[in-house]
């Protein structure tokens, strides 16, 4: 009689980070996001916060971004590195707001393709496929 295992293992090359001072599990460099379209709340969320600073900034409620960030309760380097998502070209925060396109970079990343010229940003964000109309 042959014994056939009830079970099967799957290796996952997942890393293991501290972030915060708490673990974080990260995926492979390899990754890409499945197709299913699911867009990251966390990069919604960022936009979004990144616009109301900015908002808030031309409104002249806060002076400066030291200012902004004593009355939000973080780092000013941290107002200064999101705040960025707010000039991310039209035609970007058209695919990740409007259409909850899934970009092929990193919140970190997107932040970073700010200062690439607009008519660049949006085959860095989303890899070399073909461009939306």
């Amino acid at each position: 009689m042959n014994a056939e295992p009830d079970s099967i293992q799957i290796f996952v090359p997942l890393k293991l980070r501290k972030k915060n001072g708490r673990p974080k599990i990260m995926p492979p460099a390899d990754y890409l996001p499945s197709e299913d379209n699911t867009q990251d709340p966390h990069i919604l969320r960022a936009i979004g916060r990144a616009w109301s600073w900015r908002r808030r900034m031309e409104a002249g409620e806060f002076s400066t971004m030291q200012d902004l960030a004593n009355a939000v309760g973080v780092k000013d380097r941290y107002i200064g590195r999101q705040i960025r998502l707010a000039y991310l070209a039209p035609e970007v925060l058209r695919r990740l707001v409007f259409k909850r396109e899934v970009p092929a970079v990193t919140l970190v990343a997107l932040a970073d393709c700010v200062e690439l010229p607009w008519c660049e940003q949006a085959e860095a964000v989303f890899g070399g496929g073909a461009r939306e109309n």
